[in-house]
C-alpha cells in the first residue's frame, strides 16, 4: 500500500495526540494545532491545506467546552462547523478523503426510557450549543460532496488535555466528598480505543481492492457497555485505589442532574449501537472498563 500524505487537525487534543502514534504506519503525518493553524479563520485553514496538500484529512479538532458554548456560540460555530466545511469543499475540490469526529450530543435522550442505543440514521435533536455546531458540521461535510468518515463518539477521556478523568482523579485526591450525577447515561470512550480503531478503519479503506466512495458515511465510534458519570467516577476511584501511594480518596454521592445544574443542558440517555462499524469493517472496541484499566497500564 503506497505511503499517504495525512493531515491531522488538533494534534494536542485527546484524540489528535493518539492518532500521530496510530495512523504512522498508514503514510507521512503532518499534524497542526492552534499555533500552526487558527480554526476560526477560514483562509488560515485553506493556507494549510493548501501546502501540504494532503490526500486524507483527519480532523480531531473541536470546540468542546460545553458549557461555555451556550455564551460562546460564535466561536463554537466557527470551528465546529465552518471549520470542518472548509475542509470538506477543499477535499472535495481535491479528491481527498476527510475523517472527522462527532458526538453522542446531537442526540436529545429520548430513548431514556427504552434504553435503546442510538442509530447513525435516527433523527439528531441536540439540545445545546455545542450538539448543534456539531450537527452542522456533520451535515456540512456530507453536504460537500468529499468522500468522508464521520466517526460519532461519547464521553471521550484519555490521560493528557481537559477531561472527566482528568477531573474526577484530581477531586478524589483532594476532597472528601464529591457529588456526581447518576442519571445520564453514555459510554465512557478511551482517546487511545478511537485512535486505533480510526487507524483500522483507514488501513482497509486505502486497501486497493476497497472503494473509497462505497464507505462515505457516519459511523458510531465508542467503548462498549454504559455507564452514569457516577458510575464512571466510581469506576476510576476503584482504578486509583491499586496505586499504595494514594492513602485517601474522596466519598463519592450520586446526584440528579437537578441538583447540579449546568448552562448546558445534557441528554439523559446517549448510548450510540455501534454494530454498523462492526458490520462494514470488523472493529469492535472494547468495554469501557477494560479500557480505563489499559490506559493506567
Amino acid at each position: 500500500m503506497p505511503s499517504k500524505r495525512i493531515l491531522i487537525f488538533g494534534k494536542n487534543g485527546q484524540v489528535g495526540y493518539e492518532l500521530m502514534r496510530t495512523l504512522s504506519t498508514l503514510g507521512d503525518i503532518v499534524a497542526v494545532d492552534i499555533e500552526e493553524c487558527d480554526l476560526t479563520q477560514p483562509e488560515s485553514i485553506i493556507e494549510i491545506l493548501e501546502t501540504n496538500a494532503p490526500e486524507i484529512i483527519v480532523n480531531a479538532a473541536a470546540y468542546t467546552a460545553v458549557d461555555k458554548a451556550e455564551s460562546e456560540h460564535d466561536i463554537a460555530h466557527k470551528i465546529n462547523a465552518d471549520a470542518p466545511r472548509v475542509m470538506a469543499e477543499w477535499a472535495a475540490a481535491n479528491g481527498s478523503l476527510m475523517a472527522h469526529y462527532s458526538t453522542d450530543y446531537v442526540f436529545d435522550g429520548a430513548k431514556n426510557t427504552t434504553k435503546t442505543p442510538w442509530k447513525e440514521d435516527d433523527s439528531p435533536n441536540p439540545l445545546n450549543i455545542y450538539g448543534k455546531t456539531k450537527l452542522e458540521g456533520d451535515a456540512a461535510i456530507q453536504n460537500s460532496g468529499c468522500e468522508h468518515l464521520i466517526f460519532r463518539t461519547s464521553w471521550v477521556y484519555g490521560s493528557r488535555g481537559k477531561n472527566f478523568y482528568l477531573t474526577i482523579k484530581k477531586l478524589l485526591t483532594e476532597r472528601e466528598e464529591i457529588r456526581v450525577v447518576n442519571d445520564q447515561t453514555g459510554a465512557p470512550t478511551w482517546c487511545g480505543a478511537i485512535a486505533e480503531a480510526t487507524a483500522q478503519v483507514l488501513a482497509q479503506i486505502l486497501s486497493p481492492a476497497r472503494a473509497i466512495k462505497d464507505f462515505s458515511g457516519i459511523y458510531n465510534m465508542t467503548n462498549s457497555g454504559s455507564t452514569s458519570w457516577f458510575g464512571f467516577a466510581e469506576a476510576i476511584k476503584k482504578e486509583l485505589e491499586k496505586d499504595s501511594s494514594i492513602t485517601k480518596l474522596a466519598n463519592i454521592i450520586p446526584i440528579s442532574s437537578d441538583e447540579y445544574p449546568t448552562p448546558a443542558k445534557r441528554p439523559l440517555y446517549s448510548c450510540l449501537n455501534c454494530e454498523k462499524l462492526l458490520k462494514t469493517f470488523g472493529v469492535n472496541l472494547s468495554n469501557w472498563e477494560k479500557d480505563l484499566e489499559r490506559m493506567l497500564l
